[in-house]
């Protein structure tokens, strides 16, 4: 395991690994939640992970159920620039059984704490569609505000929907990792918002 949490840990991916993002890939409650909406062929994703190590500014990882290692979804970091110190960061739960569990938000916590620590980002940045209440609350609980929108940007079932565009900067992390001052703990028993 490259990354390791109590519930999740993430390792790169590997060849034996494809079985599963096909899968995942090509179920529709899946794809609901992930920029891309054709199916995957196996010669595309072949492809895809043949190209995977000549591309520096994707850093691709698989997440693993520390419980019985088990590979339940992907996440990475994308369009990572060294000059902006930025990139984009992608999550999927593939395996619908570990859906709302929180899985999602640690897996979410290693990568962003290896961007900041280990590469040295100043911001990471996602998007999500506004119907999936479910991640946003998910995105917000690891510190990432609300940053933009883009209207009327995604057709799915019918009808359009925003996307949502939102970020992280390292500071903003790093303040939310830091130890409750006395003052915060106050405020948290008089109804004030903490994270």
């Amino acid at each position: 395991m490259f990354l390791k949490g109590e519930r999740v840990g993430l390792q790169p991916p590997e060849r034996g690994h494809i079985e599963l993002f096909l899968r995942w890939f090509n179920d529709l409650e899946v794809l609901r939640y992930i920029q891309r909406v054709r199916p995957m062929g196996r010669a595309e994703e072949e492809e895809w992970f043949a190209n995977l190590s000549k591309r520096p500014e994707d850093l691709v990882f698989v997440i693993v159920a520390a419980e019985g290692g088990v590979p339940i979804g992907s996440c990475g970091l994308h369009r990572i620039s060294a000059n902006n110190r930025s990139a984009e960061l992608g999550i999927v739960i593939g395996e619908k059984e570990h859906w709302n569990r929180g899985y999602g938000r640690e897996a979410m916590g290693l990568l962003c704490r290896y961007g900041f620590e280990a590469l040295n980002l100043n911001r990471i940045g996602l998007s999500v569609y506004d119907y999936n209440v479910r991640g946003i609350r998910c995105y917000e609980r690891v510190g990432f505000r609300l940053e933009g929108r883009r209207r009327a940007a995604r057709f799915w079932e019918g009808r359009y929907w925003d996307i949502l565009e939102m970020g992280l900067l390292e500071s903003e992390w790093r303040a939310g990792r830091e130890p409750a001052s006395p003052e915060k703990c106050q405020e948290s028993t008089r109804g004030g918002v903490t994270r």
